[in-house]
């Protein structure tokens, strides 16, 4: 069971989460199909601590950032 520290609840379970992805600046409209599909597609995956977005859905429904670490699931401060 992974907990996770909700800003303004506390911390639940994981199952009360729904993962966003990575915290990422949306490029404009008006981009190349390429820098599009990198936008959607392509992400660091990375083995250590990891800044991922989340949102309480099963509580009080607010995003936010925390970071992670992927190889041991601990949150960071």
């Amino acid at each position: 069971m992974l907990a996770l520290p909700c800003p303004h609840c506390g911390t639940r379970d994981e199952a009360e989460f729904q993962f966003g992805g990575e915290p990422a600046i949306r490029p404009p409209s008006a981009v190349t199909d390429t820098v599009w599909a990198e936008y959607v597609y392509m992400r660091s995956n990375e083995k250590g601590p990891h800044r991922e977005l989340w949102c309480h859905a099963g509580g009080c429904g607010q995003w936010f950032v925390l970071t992670r670490n992927t190889a041991t699931h601990a949150v960071l401060p």
